[in-house]
């Protein structure tokens, strides 16, 4: 076990919440004692994470990578120069900091399953997998969690498993064939290069990477262009009327440098469209 003292931010749940994919995500964990599990793939192997607002404990291989990347984690190297609140809406509320992972393939396997669907449906599938594929995390995680596969196992999944997670025939080809560039991936140099690479391949676009490269680089401007409800609440926190994607985009001109964080303020103001008919339900593909 290696340890860090850290000061950490008061709301860590807020920082380490995108990273979470549901409220059974067997990489991730909050326990009743205030403390925060991840397991992660890091460079130097998998390791356990545990949080506190006192500092960072990990276990394993990838220890040392963890708790040297923690700072970032946490965006306590968030630069907020630039960012100004344009809109009487957002003022007042606290300036959210956004927080980077360093990991791209932890990243984007769970992006890809979110694509096009609720997230219950993508939800079920991430557990699934990672139940059946993730291995046994080091140290004294909480009961239940696993660590995220090698790239190599994503792309020897075979199809029936993909199907009894519940993933289709187009988001388990386009995982699979991210796995053989995983290395690529993992070597960019930053945001924009991070871009082109993940565009580059089949089945990945603007809202997948975008959704990426918030978690991965911490990239307080890639915008979710593309998803089901963002521009909708946007727009509606901002001038009171539903906005599609480009007139979303119009509206955080202002923001630029700072767009997705200023979305994640967005999100903070609690400012949402009324709901005008039922939820979307979950698709189960298992049964096609």
């Amino acid at each position: 076990m290696r340890e860090r003292r850290y000061e950490m931010p008061v709301d860590l749940a807020a920082l380490l919440g995108p990273h979470q994919h549901g409220g059974y995500d067997p990489t991730w964990r909050r326990t009743g004692d205030g403390a925060f599990w991840m397991t992660k793939r890091t460079p130097d192997g998998p390791g356990t994470l545990r949080l506190t607002r006192h500092g960072g404990q990990a276990w394993g291989a990838g220890a040392s990578w963890l708790l040297d990347s923690l700072p970032g984690l946490v965006g306590a190297d968030d630069d907020l120069s630039g960012f100004t609140v344009h809109h009487e809406v957002l003022k007042g509320l606290a300036v959210p900091r956004i927080g980077r992972s360093g990991l791209v393939f932890e990243a984007l396997v769970p992006a890809v399953l979110e694509q096009k669907v609720v997230g219950r449906e993508a939800w079920r599938a991430w557990r699934y997998l990672l139940r059946k594929y993730g291995t046994q995390p080091p140290g004294p995680a909480p009961e239940g969690m696993r660590v995220m596969p090698e790239p190599e196992v994503w792309r020897q999944i075979p199809a029936w498993d993909w199907h009894r997670a519940g993933a289709e025939a187009v988001r388990a080809r386009t995982i699979a064939t991210a796995a053989w560039h995983a290395a690529k991936l993992e070597a960019a140099a930053d945001s924009a290069s991070l871009d082109r690479l993940l565009r580059a391949l089949p089945g990945i676009g603007v809202w997948t990477s975008a959704e990426v490269r918030q978690r991965c680089f911490g990239d307080a401007d890639a915008v979710s262009v593309g998803d089901f409800h963002l521009a909708k609440i946007v727009g509606w926190a901002l001038t009171g009327e539903k906005a599609d994607d480009a007139e979303m985009m119009r509206l955080l001109e202002p923001y630029r440098g700072h767009r997705h964080r200023a979305c994640v303020l967005v999100g903070l103001s609690g400012l949402r469209p009324p709901a005008r008919g039922p939820r979307l339900s979950a698709r189960d593909y298992r049964s096609f």
